[in-house]
């Protein structure tokens, strides 16, 4: 196990600096948004809005403004550069997490409204290992109408709005107060709750304007999708396959593994990820309904017997796709430039998924594993 995590540790950093340094062959800067409609609950149509976002790369990289002190931390470091770019006020921006490591920095920071923080404008800073930023992405907002922040319904009728509009109850996860910008200009202030409904197999988080009580946005949490894979966690096959029920992070793969946004499939075949053997027609499709990848593998049979290379797509598919969403938590997103085929409008450049070809005998050690240039 130790020489997995110093891998992975490994595999992590690379990712993180590609995130840095890949960017250049790109134009330096660039900006996207975009809108989703969707039908859930009761027959309530809502659209998803994310902000446009921007991205610049900074070649060499640029000094934050408080390179100069050494009991400087990333948070601090972050906010400074984030006001010293956007020319706001330090009590608008709220550092959210980071990563550090010898090679390569990120933070992600939200913006900030008397004390909300905003759902849907937020910032990510990258830096290279001389603590010099290499790349900044942001979709902060200048909206033309704040809500107050003080609600004028409680949470409770908010709650209560949410299960009425979602057919579902509340599940008691702590609710949140949240600034949702609206693609009209504005910032409605939302309590922030989720919503499950077990028996229909749905699970909502859902922002429920905290004036109107109107639900004015939601995210799904659920595709129910099931691997028989070897875990991440696990280094060698004889530690045994389990079967992982949804094992996606819907922050960073919001469809899923299988949908673009407009398009969806059944087989080792995604947003972030295609496993294939030989060809990118030949994926593994799902044993049974509702996206249940259950193929078992049997050491005692050649790799090449249909049973095995089933299993080999389906555990590369998801190995492929856990990377993605990790490295995503630590900064690689699509203003970073990771590899999707959809970047939902958060900048970077899309159509450039890795591609995974396992038992390939086009090339040497039986495997291939792409990442196509930005």
């Amino acid at each position: 196990m130790a020489s997995f995590n110093k891998f992975f540790t490994s595999v992590l950093l690379a990712i993180a600096y590609a995130s840095a340094t890949s960017a250049f062959a790109i134009p330096a800067e660039s900006t996207h948004a975009t809108h989703r409609t969707r039908l859930v609950g009761r027959g309530l149509k809502l659209e998803t809005f994310h902000p446009a976002s921007s991205y610049q790369t900074f070649g060499a990289g640029l000094d934050h403004p408080l390179s100069k002190r050494a009991d400087t931390d990333l948070e601090g470091a972050s906010v400074s550069f984030v006001e010293s770019q956007l020319k706001v006020n330090s009590s608008a921006i709220k550092y959210r997490t980071g990563y550090s490591a010898d090679a390569a920095k990120h933070a992600y920071v939200s913006q900030v409204h008397n004390g909300v923080p905003f759902a849907n404008a937020v910032a990510n800073i990258a830096y290279n290992h001389a603590n010099k930023v290499v790349a900044f992405g942001s979709s902060f907002v200048k909206p033309k109408n704040i809500a107050p922040s003080t609600p004028t319904i409680s949470v409770d009728t908010a709650i209560a709005k949410a299960e009425q509009a979602l057919d579902g109850k509340f599940n008691n996860h702590p609710a949140t107060l949240e600034y949702l910008a609206k693609d009209d200009g504005t910032a409605a202030l939302t309590h922030v709750v989720q919503i499950r409904n077990e028996t229909a197999g749905t699970w909502y988080q859902a922002f429920v304007d905290a004036h109107s009580g109107e639900v004015v946005s939601v995210i799904d949490f659920v595709t129910q999708a099931s691997y028989l894979v070897l875990p991440i966690t696990k280094e060698v096959l004889t530690e045994g396959f389990e079967t992982l029920t949804d094992p996606q992070d819907l922050s960073a793969s919001p469809n899923g593994w299988h949908s673009t946004g407009t398009t969806s499939t059944t087989s080792t075949d995604g947003n972030n990820v295609i496993a294939y053997k030989s060809s990118t027609s030949s994926t593994t499709p799902q044993s049974s309904a509702s996206l249940n990848f259950i193929y078992p593998q049997t050491p005692a049979d050649a790799p090449t017997t249909t049973a095995n290379v089933n299993a080999a797509r389906v555990n590369a598919f998801y190995i492929g796709n856990s990377m993605h969403d990790i490295a995503y938590r630590y900064g690689f997103t699509e203003a970073a430039f990771n590899f999707q085929t959809n970047n939902f409008g958060k900048g970077g450049a899309q159509n450039d998924r890795v591609t995974i070809s396992v038992q390939d005998a086009s090339g040497t050690n039986n495997a291939d594993f792409s990442t196509p240039p930005e």
